[in-house]
């Protein structure tokens, strides 16, 4: 994997064979960031990356600017891979090794960007259970996006919030707003 853009941009970032996780492609990576680019300032963001797994999402938003970053996973190499890449490269980013159901029935912190990237074996009802728990816990900023990768496989349209998606290959991003009041 590749830091597309930003102060890191075309550094290569190389996880251990045995994590396990299913890094975003950079072409899908790419296309994320250009819309996140066209809606926030990155430098001013508060960003949560559920399900990190090599922490991709996250390295990518520190070498755009963004202070703060908050990475969860339950994996112990995931976060032993993303502490060790994060200060190898000075990136803010905070570790929380945790099932994330877990942290989002407890955490209060906010974010304008909530990524989440499960496996794509999960079941239907674990897909629904993220947005529940994000909305249901007042985690999302008033502007903010909670963004869940999926497969092409699974259909998020019919959640609570759900505002688009956007596929590329067998990527596909949905995007969840806050309701309007």
């Amino acid at each position: 994997m590749r830091i597309v853009s930003g102060i890191y941009k075309s550094r290569k970032i190389i996880a251990p064979k045995n994590l396990p996780v299913r890094p975003t492609t950079d072409m899908a990576k790419e296309s994320l960031f250009n819309i996140i680019n066209n809606n926030f300032y990155f430098d001013e963001l508060i960003v949560l990356d559920l399900f990190a797994g090599t922490g991709n999402i996250s390295y990518e938003f520190a070498s755009r600017g963004t202070e703060n970053i908050t990475c969860v996973d339950q994996d112990y190499g995931c976060i032993k891979f993303i502490n060790e890449t994060a200060e190898g490269f000075k990136m803010p980013i905070q570790t929380i090794k945790s099932d994330v159901f877990k942290y989002l029935e407890k955490t209060t912190q906010q974010a304008n960007i909530i990524f989440a990237d499960p496996p794509y074996n999960f079941s239907d009802a674990d897909f629904a259970k993220i947005p529940e728990l994000v909305f249901q816990n007042d985690l999302l900023l008033e502007d903010g996006l909670l963004i869940v990768e999926h497969s092409k496989h699974t259909n998020l349209s019919q959640l609570k919030n759900y505002s688009y998606s956007k596929s590329y290959g067998g990527n596909v991003f949905s995007f969840f707003e806050n309701p309007e009041i």
